[in-house]
């Protein structure tokens, strides 16, 4: 990757050594002439994987000897001629070299809220082209004054080629504008800070869009934001300034605290403590924090501290707490342009702390999962993309576009794939315009012509109709995948998997072959062909999409499947509910699925912890965290039966929900529900790992975001000899679908070579 300071590290480590040669990119990388003694260059060699720069990442180091050239120093020359395989640099957290000079009073750029270096700052959001110099990024129209130049010419300074460097003298500048849309005389960061100490919502510009800030210990500052953004129970991340100040709101360990600190510096999940500030994270056992990724949020921070002197303050434990929410109304995409922040979040902003920095390339939060040592990914955005995955084996260039919910795209070159951040739900205008645009952006950035092109097997997906004209407009292939075929490919594919394997599915809905709705799957694949091997048992949706977003409709369709029926209206006040008994018993507009999601929907709506989702997961997230708090206290719960769907699945399933419609005890139920899922689904795969000859399971699908059943499911199996494997690089739900569709599509292209007739365009079940 460019921007990472690569050459620099090479070229100092070198001078240090008191070796001569050079160092340029190539078209396969990095390529260094080094001479020097033997034991030099063997040390050379070593330190160039332990001390290699933080945003860098050697994937492989090949040595060969060469014929001495007797040069008289070391240089860094000009790039070898060929096609260079690079890629754009994710943007990185403000590194601790920069954080120290920008609270040294005797430094230049103290208090500079854009101060970066090479191994910190914007690079992913500020690209408009390949390769990555200045004048191809946002900070084009900066010109460096006569100190910042020369730091960028000198191969000795840190901010040797640091394309976003500036100083107070030659760069970005703050400013702040009222909520009513006129901008304001004065310090900005001044003015940011006595809202937010008055209890007032701002809307801050950061690296890859705008975040919604309040002081997340005054609940009527919280209460007010979740009113205005119309997002009444969704959890929100909150920031402090180190992990010590974190510790009275989540249980942070060493593994917590060294991820909080990468330099992705992410959104992470982490167990809810005593302390944690009302209407935070409703509900739910866990709570999402952060620290600070930018100078800005380290400024605020200051300030907020009564602007203390030095760096000690840094290290404070007890400091200001602040929410940061995504800078959009609910459903849209990301703000990042400064006018757009004015206008769409008018009446949600109190003030606006902007800058004259642009955003080319909107990045959301990461969120990472931390309630499990595995670290799984939620959201893969800020820090992480685009970084490239290795595909299993090589093909055409692919466009693969992803899903309905949660959506990437995926592009390809070889055995590269380059997976873009998270885009968002296609239900929305905006997040469909976005699709378009980040197809344009990264297929001109990267310097890939798709061959073919892929997508959903579901035909009236917006991902789906982009992907028909795209192939129209530009002749190429359109393949067609199934949604959880994909699910397990893209395991497959980031874990280099080549072999056949057994695929266990779960999630919310996707459309099979047989125009049914699937989601709880157990497959084998191999390649691009599948084969179902079973699935969960069917469950009614009454009002088909409805059951989605109210799952009191899939409560109501267990009692009806159990004879009682007649308990739905005594049981669920919605007005709807007398309707949706007569639909069942009429079987009208009730299509069966086999959805795992729904099955948790049903649990949550029974046990009467969810009847409606505010949110995509609502219900099974906060299922989830009452089996959480039960587990925590007494264990799981024993029964004398279990789900064992290998056999008799529905008849022992309908015993279990028969026990969960009446009991009294919420969170007894929620721990009783996920241990026997856990049971019956590894009874299940075990069996069918025996009948087929298979040890290798890929688990797959948003139903893996709960940790519960990820760790319980994994454990059961591990048991049992069986070797599991679930998405580590990308998240487990349909954010994942991309890789998985291009990694299809691959094995389709391997396969048309080498048989006379083209296989079909969809992922093949036999």
């Amino acid at each position: 990757m460019q921007g990472v300071g690569f050459r620099p590290f090479v070229y100092n480590l070198a001078c240090r050594l008191g070796l001569t040669g050079t160092v340029a990119n190539s078209a396969s990388g990095v390529e260094i002439f080094a001479e020097g003694s033997a034991s030099d260059l063997l040390l050379f060699q070593q330190l160039l994987e332990q001390e290699q720069p933080p945003m860098s990442l050697i994937e492989t180091l090949q040595a060969e000897p060469a014929a001495p050239q007797r040069l008289s120093g070391f240089s860094i020359v000009a790039s070898r001629q060929g096609d260079l395989q690079v890629a754009a640099t994710p943007d990185a957290a403000v590194c601790q070299d920069c954080l120290y000079e920008l609270f040294d009073a005797g430094d230049r750029r103290y208090l500079y809220s854009f101060i970066n270096c090479t191994n910190c700052g914007p690079r992913y959001s500020i690209i408009r082209a390949l390769p990555y110099d200045r004048h191809q990024t946002t900070m084009s129209e900066f010109n460096l004054c006569s100190a910042c130049n020369a730091e960028y010419s000198d191969p000795s300074d840190r901010r040797f080629h640091a394309q976003p460097n500036a100083c107070p003298v030659c760069g970005p500048h703050l400013s702040f504008v009222a909520g009513t849309g006129e901008p304001q005389q004065g310090d900005p960061l001044t003015a940011a800070v006595e809202q937010i100490q008055q209890g007032m919502i701002v809307a801050v510009k950061g690296i890859g869009g705008f975040h919604l800030v309040c002081d997340a210990r005054n609940p009527v500052a919280v209460a007010r934001l979740r009113q205005r953004k119309s997002r009444p129970v969704k959890p929100f991340a909150v920031m402090g300034l180190n992990p010590q100040s974190l510790t009275s709101i989540v249980s942070l360990n060493v593994t917590r605290e060294q991820r909080l600190q990468a330099q992705d510096a992410p959104v992470l999940l982490c167990p809810s403590a005593d302390k944690l500030p009302e209407g935070i994270a409703p509900g739910l056992a866990w709570c999402g924090v952060m620290l600070p990724h930018t100078p800005l949020h380290y400024l605020l921070l200051h300030r907020l501290c009564g602007s203390p002197a030095g760096t000690d303050w840094l290290r404070q434990p007890q400091t200001p707490l602040l929410v940061m929410t995504s800078g959009n109304r609910s459903g849209n995409p990301l703000v990042t342009d400064n006018q757009q922040a004015v206008t769409q979040l008018q009446g949600i902003a109190d003030g606006f702390l902007l800058h004259n920095r642009d955003i080319h390339i909107r990045c959301d939060d990461s969120v990472v999962n931390g309630l499990s040592d595995q670290m799984p990914l939620i959201r893969r955005g800020r820090g992480l993309a685009p970084q490239v995955i290795r595909l299993p084996q090589s093909g055409p260039a692919t466009l693969a576009v992803g899903a309905f919910f949660k959506n990437t795209l995926c592009l390809t070159q070889g055995n590269r794939a380059y997976v873009s951040q998270y885009i968002g739900d296609l239900d929305n205008p905006g997040c469909c315009q976005s699709l378009a645009q980040m197809t344009g952006h990264l297929t001109s950035l990267l310097g890939i012509k798709p061959e073919q092109v892929v997508c959903d097997l579901h035909p009236d997906f917006y991902s789906s109709r982009f992907a028909r004209e795209y192939a129209q407009q530009n002749d190429i292939p359109l393949h067609r995948v199934q949604h959880h075929h994909a699910h397990i490919a893209s395991v497959m594919a980031e874990q280099n998997i080549s072999e056949a394997v057994l695929g266990l599915a779960l999630d919310g809905l996707g459309l099979g072959p047989d125009q049914q709705l699937w989601g709880g799957e157990l497959l084998r694949v191999e390649g691009h062909r599948y084969s179902r091997l079973g699935h969960l048992p069917r469950l009614a949706l009454p009002g088909g999409d409805r059951a989605s977003s109210e799952p009191w409709r899939s409560a109501a369709a267990v009692l009806h499947r159990l004879g009682r029926g007649d308990e739905i209206s005594a049981r669920f006040s919605q007005p709807a509910a007398t309707t949706v008994k007569q639909m069942l018993d009429q079987g009208f507009n009730c299509p069966q699925s086999s959805s795992a999601g729904r099955l948790f929907d049903a649990v949550a709506s029974l046990l009467g912890i969810c009847h409606r989702n505010s949110f995509e997961a609502d219900a099974a997230m906060q299922l989830e965290a009452s089996a959480c708090r039960y587990l925590q206290r007494f264990g799981h719960p024993q029964q004398d039966f279990l789900i064992d769907f290998s056999e008799s699945g529905q008849p022992m399933l309908n015993r279990l929900l028969q026990c969960i419609a009446d009991t009294e005890d919420p969170e007894w139920g929620a721990a009783l529900f996920h241990g026997q899922l856990i049971e019956g689904l590894s009874r299940w795969v075990i069996a069918q790992s025996r009948i087929m000859n298979i040890s290798s399971v890929v688990l797959g699908g948003g139903c893996f975001l709960n940790q519960i059943l990820l760790q319980g499911l994994t454990e059961k199996l591990q048991q049992a000899g069986i070797t599991v494997y679930s998405a580590a690089k990308l998240p487990c739900n349909d954010a994942g679908i991309s890789l998985g569709q291009a990694q299809i599509a691959h094995a389709l292209a391997r396969q048309n070579n080498n048989d006379k007739q083209p296989v079909k365009g969809f992922s093949q079940c036999v």
